[in-house]
């Protein structure tokens, strides 16, 4: 089942953590997604602050088709880019993946062009998601 607020979707999969991330990369990789950024959150809490985290890895998606798009409707969008999908642990064989909600987000930019780009977007993450 989906979850959903104002700026996020996504789901809770009855899966390992270090399984989920990287079927997530391999479905977002389906979908004409890269990942151009991976933050391991955990790691660098850890290094900077001494704080002990749950596993949580930011990965920054993007379709570089979409993108260009994007892009060249709205040369300023790239503050926006890429997407980020979050993936975290919330129990021993429990993951939690979300997904920016690009429509949400781009709704910052009064450009129509970008909205139907942003719906694109959001249409292409949530079929990845939908097959974990």
């Amino acid at each position: 089942m989906f979850e959903k607020n104002a700026y996020s979707f996504g789901k809770t999969v009855h899966q390992p953590y270090d399984e989920t991330v990287a079927q997530v990369k391999e479905l977002l990789m389906q979908q004409g997604f890269g990942v151009l950024s991976e933050i391991d959150v955990k790691a660098k809490l850890k290094e900077k602050l001494g704080i002990d985290f749950q596993p949580y890895i930011i990965l920054g998606a993007c379709n570089p088709n979409l993108a260009a798009q994007a892009l060249s409707a709205e040369p300023n969008l790239g503050v926006l880019l890429p997407c980020n999908v979050i993936v975290y642990k919330t129990g021993e064989k429990e993951t939690a993946v979300m997904a920016m909600d690009p429509v949400s987000a781009l709704n910052l930019v009064d450009n129509p062009d970008v909205e139907k780009i942003a719906h694109q977007v959001k249409d292409l993450l949530t079929e990845a998601l939908k097959s974990l």
